[in-house]
Formats: structure tokens, sequence, C-alpha cells
């Protein structure tokens, strides 16, 4: 008997195939196993003591391109992925206004299905976790993120799975962002930021979780959220039942704090300041940014969010002192020099803007922004076949950046 369920089918257990399903499971699994982990799952690890039950069907999934099931081609990886995408779905439609009756599966059913895969493939989460990682790094976000959500179906209340997600989903935002592609990662950003609000929540409090989610707030210029994120990560030593932190995070996230606080980046109107031009209302935003540096006048992020404020006015002339006087003032890097080279050119200063571009580039060789910018340069400066060699690099790095596939094809 058989039932089919968005390219899983239900299979009612035969007779002949129960003995094998036990041997199978208790065949695979090891008493000996240690997870990197452990400390993030601790109800997790099942296995022990699992038995099958006939009485709930088995969900397989479907080759690709086939709609009904051959026995004869049944293999455990079917099964294991059949399980896998149900309790995958499962978890994500909890909750959901969305979820369709019959679109998944009773708590129950899924949770002996979690403890079915764990009794065959106790390593699971390590297995995953790596190819998850490993596709983030090769760039293919959806598939990492396909992984990752197999795990939070399998581990629920795993933190140390909770942060992953929320990693690969910063992680291509940032990509996005870093080839030029402003609005596109500002809302791909809004799924990390609900992970990690997530992680915040998270009780007892996920140590690495609060020192990332500081990173990511720092980098999101939410100098406030990053100061009170790593303040709770240091406070975890002070607790009751203080927690032991590695010495070199805990230093850089004291130095952060103390760096937030000595220069007033948690100030209030900073924050605003930035959140007004990045919804681009950059006159509110200059507006605050300027009350900021009356009071504030020493500290270069100031002077760096009034350029691009003004950069995004076209103010070519302005920005271009904003910017100067931030690097003066000890933001010197590369993002603050891209933005200054792309004032320059505007200004008809082509050789200086190289020369900031260049200086940014040797900070970091693989910005695809930054490579864009010296083939829009090249461009301008008639050399199509430099701008070709820069547009051929953006898209080694970046296969769909659409400037540089533009130009290829011929576009511009």
């Amino acid at each position: 008997m058989e039932t089919t369920r968005n390219n899983i089918v239900f299979l009612s257990v035969p007779e002949s195939l129960r003995g094998q399903f036990e041997s199978m499971a208790h065949g695979h699994h090891h008493h000996d196993h240690e997870a990197e982990h452990d400390e993030h799952e601790e109800e997790e690890d099942s296995g022990s003591g699992f038995s099958i039950d006939p009485a709930i069907p088995i969900p397989v999934e479907l080759p690709p391109g086939e709609s009904s099931l051959d026995l004869e081609q049944l293999s455990w990886e079917m099964i294991l992925s059949g399980m896998i995408r149900v309790v995958a779905r499962e978890t994500a439609l909890q909750g959901a206004d969305s979820a369709q009756e019959g679109e998944t599966v009773s708590a129950e059913d899924a949770d002996y299905y979690r403890h079915f895969v764990l009794a065959v493939k106790p390593d699971i989460l390590e297995e995953f976790t790596e190819a998850a990682i490993l596709k983030a790094r090769n760039g293919d976000y959806d598939m990492a993120l396909e992984i990752i959500g197999a795990l939070r179906g399998l581990f629920p209340a795993a933190p140390s799975v909770l942060l992953n997600t929320a990693l690969i989903l910063e992680n291509r935002a940032s990509a996005l962002e870093r080839s030029g592609r402003e609005e596109e990662a500002e809302a791909e950003f809004e799924p990390a930021h609900q992970a990690y609000k997530d992680i915040i929540a998270l009780n007892p409090p996920f140590p690495d979780g609060l020192f990332n989610a500081g990173f990511f707030y720092m980098k999101r210029q939410n100098f406030l959220k990053a100061r009170d994120c790593l303040s709770a990560y240091l406070a975890l030593e002070e607790d009751p039942e203080p927690v032991l932190l590695p010495r070199d995070k805990r230093d850089k996230a004291r130095e952060i704090v103390r760096e937030i606080e000595s220069r007033s980046l948690d100030d209030e109107i900073f924050r605003t300041a930035y959140d007004n031009i990045r919804l681009g209302e950059e006159q509110k935003g200059l507006e605050k940014i300027r009350v900021f540096l009356e009071q504030h006048p020493r500290v270069w992020n100031g002077w760096f969010i009034l350029g691009w404020g003004l950069r995004r006015l076209s103010r070519w002339n302005d920005a271009a002192v904003a910017f100067t006087e931030a690097i003066e003032l000890g933001g010197d890097n590369s993002d603050t020099r891209n933005e200054l080279a792309i004032c320059l050119m505007e200004q008809g200063k082509f050789k200086e803007a190289r020369k900031q571009l260049e200086t940014a580039l040797r900070e970091e060789p693989e910005n695809v922004k930054i490579i864009s910018n010296l083939g829009v340069l090249a461009l301008r400066n008639g050399d199509d076949d430099e701008a070709a060699a820069f547009f051929r690099t953006v898209l080694e790095l970046e296969p769909e950046d659409p400037v540089a596939k533009n130009y290829l094809q011929g576009g511009v």
C-alpha cells in the first residue's frame, strides 16, 4: 500500500521487508559515536533502543522523473532522503499559516523518522554540516541552504545548525553586496537577521551564536546591537555557572566593545542616519549624521556615512571630501577607497581613481566590486582590452555579475 505526496511515496512496510529494515537500522548504528558538536545536541543523539514501528509508513523519495515506485529499485538512499525531506518540511511548516492539510506529517511521525535516520546514520550532523560549508565556500548557497534545511529538520533544537543557517544566509547576502547588487543584498540580509534574532533568544545562551551575531551587526553598522551581543557574550564568564570563553575571542570581543563605546558608535543618531540612507531617505540621513559629527568630529565612521549619503545623491565633490577625511581619521580600508574612487571617476580624475582602486584591491584581491570598478574605469579610459580582462576576472569570481555579463556579451 502506498500514497504519493510532493514526490515522496509513503510505503506501508511489507512483511518481507520488516526484518531487513530492522537489521539495517541496527546494523548501521555505532555505539562509539562522538560528535564534534556534542554540547549542542544532548537530546539528538538517539539510535540506542530504536525499533521499527510497522504501523508507520516509510517515506521514499522518487528518483528524478519517476512518478511511481519500483520496489526492485528501492535503496537506503531513497528511504533516508525521503525521511530527511519529510522532517525538513515538517520543521519549515511548523507554525506557518500556509501549511495545508496533508502537506506535512504529524509531530510524532516526524520524530520517529528523525530517530530512524540517526539509527542508520549516526554521523549525519558532521557529514551534512561539512557538505553545507563546502557548498557555501564554493558559492552554491542554494544547495548549502537545502542541506542545512535538512539538518534543521533532523536537529530542530541544535544551536550549531541554527548558527550555520545564519552564516550561510549572511554570506549569500554579502556576496551579492560585493558584486554591487545592493538592493538584492538588502533583501537577502533580512532572513540572516531573523536567524540571528532566533540565536540571541536561545536559552541557555549560545556563546558562538552571540559572538557571531555581534560581528553581523557590526557589518550592518548597528554598533548598538553589536555591543549588546558582545557584552552578553562576555557576561557568560560572570554567570553563576560560568562559561569558559576562548581567550582570543574574549579579547577580541572586549576590544570591540571598548572601541564602540569610546567612539560613541552605539549612539542612536548614528544608527538612524545609516538606516535612513540605506532605505533611500538620504536627506534625512545626512541631517542626522551631521548632528553626530558635530558631537564626534574625529570618528571616521561618521565621515564615511556622510560620504556614502552624498555619493548616493551624486554629489561627487562633497562625497570625495568626506571619504578623504574618513581615510585620514583611520578609516583607511578597501570600502572607503572604493567609494572615493567612484567619486573621483565621476569627477574625471581617472588617474587618482585608479590609484585608490589598486590600493583597495591589494587589501581585498577578490573583491568583485573593486575589480568591476577597475573595468568601468578602463572603459572610461577607452581601453576595451583591459576592461574585458577585468570583467572576465569578475565572472570567474561571480558568474552572474550583471555588469560584467552585459559588457562581455556586447551590451555596453
